[in-house]
């Protein structure tokens, strides 16, 4: 635990097991420190935020690293975790990778005209990671990626000291071969941390949390500006006449992408039972 005057290693108190909670990268806490040195967890502050796996709370920043090509984005998944990091209050960023193998600025205008922090990065000249960084500075951030897209890469750039090592793209599926929940904060000199989070190294949502129909629309921050404006006041926004989102769509202000997207998580949230979930 880092505190004002030093680092600590610490423990936590048996009481947050029986109350069903345990302390997460990122948690602001009350420590006390034993004559040893050692600290003990006392108390854990509330969360803006959390991930249950990999552990991490407070975070301010979701950097999605996604390649244009090699592997080629899926953008369903980008989406689906877009939902989720929005669902969960947390600001979602997408990085664009590999943009000196192939133009990226049609993937990167579907994401801008979304109201979507984009970046777009040369992993040959390192053109973009700068800004990346400078985003950062002063945010509890965590990337995440599909082994192969350069988020490695992206991130020994930005922290030379972590030397990373970079995978081989993989030729099933594109995840790694190894995945942990070992969390850690590397500080940014400027300030703010970036968590290195090998548990993130696949797109694998149904991980990280669970997002039910009459939820899912709030979670694209580009339809927000037409909900409420259909039609039909229970509209799912799926196929209904007079749906203001599908108007959108039509008229090309919302990238069909995106509403394929939404098609597709909608029908995936149509099978779930909430109170099958509720605690899971």
């Amino acid at each position: 635990m880092e505190a004002s005057d030093g680092v600590y290693e610490c423990k936590a108190r048996g009481i947050f097991r029986k109350r069903g909670i345990s302390p997460s990268c990122g948690d602001n806490v009350e420590i006390s420190v034993d004559n040893d040195g050692k600290g003990i967890v006392e108390e854990i502050m509330p969360r803006k935020s959390q991930i249950i796996r990999p552990p991490l709370a407070n975070l301010d920043v979701l950097v999605f690293v996604s390649s244009v090509c090699e592997p080629r984005p899926n953008l369903l998944l980008l989406d689906e975790f877009i939902a989720i990091a929005e669902y969960k209050h947390i600001l979602p960023v997408v990085v664009f990778t590999k943009i000196d193998k192939q133009d990226s600025s049609q993937l990167a205008g579907i994401y801008r005209n979304a109201g979507l922090t984009v970046f777009e990065v040369n992993n040959i000249s390192g053109e973009g990671s700068a800004e990346v960084k400078d985003f950062l500075i002063g945010k509890l951030s965590a990337f995440t990626g599909n082994t192969g897209v350069g988020k490695s890469s992206l991130m020994n750039r930005i922290f030379p000291q972590l030397d990373l090592a970079t995978n081989e793209i993989s030729e099933k599926l594109g995840r790694g071969k190894h995945t942990t929940r070992h969390v850690q904060l590397f500080k940014l000199d400027e300030g703010g941390y970036i968590a290195d989070t090998p548990g993130f190294s696949s797109f694998d949502t149904n991980r990280y949390d669970i997002i039910y129909k009459d939820e899912l629309a709030d979670c694209f921050c580009d339809f927000r500006e037409y909900l409420g404006k259909c039609r039909f006041q229970n509209c799912s926004h799926t196929k209904e006449n007079g749906c203001a989102v599908i108007e959108a769509v039509n008229d090309g202000k919302i990238a069909r992408s995106r509403h394929d997207s939404y098609l597709a998580m909608y029908e995936q949230a149509k099978q779930l039972k909430e109170w099958e979930h509720k605690n899971g």
